[in-house]
């Protein structure tokens, strides 16, 4: 059985012995100073640049997400929990400022590692069966755009969009 799905079934733990319940407890900061939990919580097809021993999606992974609404309801959740470490919310699928957004804002004001991990969330929610959350989310990051609260690199707002809607190849 996949270390990955073990891990999202709650029945495992990642390399450092953490659970997926432990990962959605972790404080902002220590979300924003630790780098090694993005790729458990968001896995991709690709290994990590910054993570050699993070899980790679499979085949067989991302069948089982698919397949398994309990593994896409944990990615819900994990999507949950990183919207508000950004300062978002979901408003039914609709992404929008939370409550506590002008605290977080600076996040959207200059390139940092987080812009990164937008790109892999946006990426994973859409390979693991979670489309709809993932243009909602990419929506909610135009929306930041066009509103000026967020000053974004038109080279990662084509990352993004090419997260949510791969190009094709011809």
């Amino acid at each position: 059985m996949s270390k990955l799905l073990e891990f999202y079934r709650g029945e495992g733990e990642d390399v450092e012995g953490r659970t997926l319940a432990d990962l959605w407890a972790l404080s902002d900061d220590e979300m924003e100073f630790h780098h090694d939990f993005i790729q458990w919580m968001f896995p991709l097809e690709e290994p990590s640049l910054f993570n050699f021993r993070a899980p790679v999606l499979s085949e067989e992974d991302i069948q089982a997400f698919h397949d398994e609404p309990a593994l896409r309801d944990n990615l819900q959740r994990s999507f949950d929990r990183f919207l508000s470490f950004l300062g978002l919310t979901r408003e039914g699928v609709r992404v929008a400022p939370a409550a506590d957004f002008e605290s977080k804002r600076e996040i959207f004001r200059a390139p940092d590692h987080n812009w990164l991990r937008i790109t892999r969330v946006l990426t994973s929610l859409r390979l693991l069966g979670l489309e709809e959350q993932s243009r909602a989310f990419h929506a909610g990051l135009t929306r930041l755009m066009e509103d000026g609260l967020a000053r974004i690199t038109s080279e990662t707002r084509q990352y993004w969009q090419d997260a949510v809607f791969p190009p094709t190849a011809e």
